[in-house]
C-alpha cells in the first residue's frame, strides 16, 4: 500500500485525502499527482471529479467503469455535496450570501478563468462568514459550490474583493504574501451512497 490518507473504500468507490502542491490527475509536465497513487492501491479506480493542484481535501475516486458512469450522474445532477474552507482577504461584511457571477476561461491567461455576464457560464457559490481574524485582517468562511466551474471559488471570491489567501492566480500581492499556500479545503463531502443507498458524509480537519 502506498501512503494514501484513506478515509473509506469499498468495492464502488474510494475518498481519500490530497495534499495541497500535488495534482489531481498527471500533468504536461510531470511531478506527483493523486489518480496515479491511488491507481497504485485501486487498480481500477477513476476520476470522476478534481480539486485544483493547490487545493487540499477530500477527492471520490470510483472504481471501475459503472461506478464512475453512476458517480459522474450523481455529480451533474448534484446529488453530491461538497463543502470547503477557506481564509479570504479583508472582513467580510454578511453572515451569509450567495455569489452569482457566470465564468468563462479567459484565453489569453489561460489557465484563469474570468467573470463574463455576456458569454459565461452560469456559476453559483453559498458561502458563511465563520470568524474574522483581525490579526490577518481576513475572514475564515464556510463555502459550497452550487456548480462545479473550473476555479469557481477562488474567482467568486476575487470578484468580491476577497481573494483568497495564497492564491498565485487571483491574489493581489498582501493576500498572495499573507500565507504560504493557497488556503482552500475540500473540507466535506455528503452522498447517498448509489448501489448501497446509505447516506454518507465525510469531513476532513482544515489544515490552516
Amino acid at each position: 500500500m502506498s501512503d494514501l490518507q484513506l478515509h473509506y473504500c469499498d468495492e464502488h468507490c474510494v475518498v481519500v485525502e490530497k495534499p495541497a502542491g500535488i495534482l489531481a490527475v498527471p500533468g504536461l509536465t510531470g511531478g506527483p499527482d493523486l489518480a496515479s497513487q491511488v491507481l497504485d492501491d485501486f487498480p481500477d479506480a477513476r476520476i470522476v471529479h478534481r480539486l485544483d493542484q493547490a487545493t487540499s481535501g477530500l477527492m471520490l475516486f470510483a472504481r471501475g467503469a459503472a461506478m464512475a458512469s453512476a458517480f459522474g450522474s450523481l455529480f451533474e445532477t448534484r446529488a453530491i455535496d461538497k463543502r470547503y474552507e477557506a481564509i479570504v482577504w479583508g472582513a467580510v461584511a454578511e453572515a451569509e450570501g450567495t455569489l452569482d457571477a457566470p465564468l468563462v476561461r479567459d484565453w489569453p491567461n489561460r489557465p484563469r478563468q474570468k467573470v463574463c455576464y455576456a458569454t459565461g457560464k452560469a456559476s453559483l457559490t453559498h458561502y458563511t462568514r465563520l470568524a474574522y481574524l483581525p490579526e490577518r485582517h481576513a475572514t475564515r468562511v464556510s463555502l459550497t459550490p452550487l456548480t462545479g466551474r473550473t476555479h469557481q471559488l477562488r474567482v467568486h471570491l476575487w470578484h468580491v474583493g476577497h481573494p483568497i489567501l495564497g492564491d498565485a492566480l487571483y491574489g493581489h500581492a498582501e493576500a498572495l504574501n499573507a500565507a504560504p499556500r493557497l488556503c482552500l479545503h475540500a473540507a466535506e463531502l455528503r452522498f447517498l451512497h448509489p448501489v448501497l443507498a446509505t447516506p454518507l458524509c465525510f469531513t476532513s480537519a482544515t489544515p490552516f
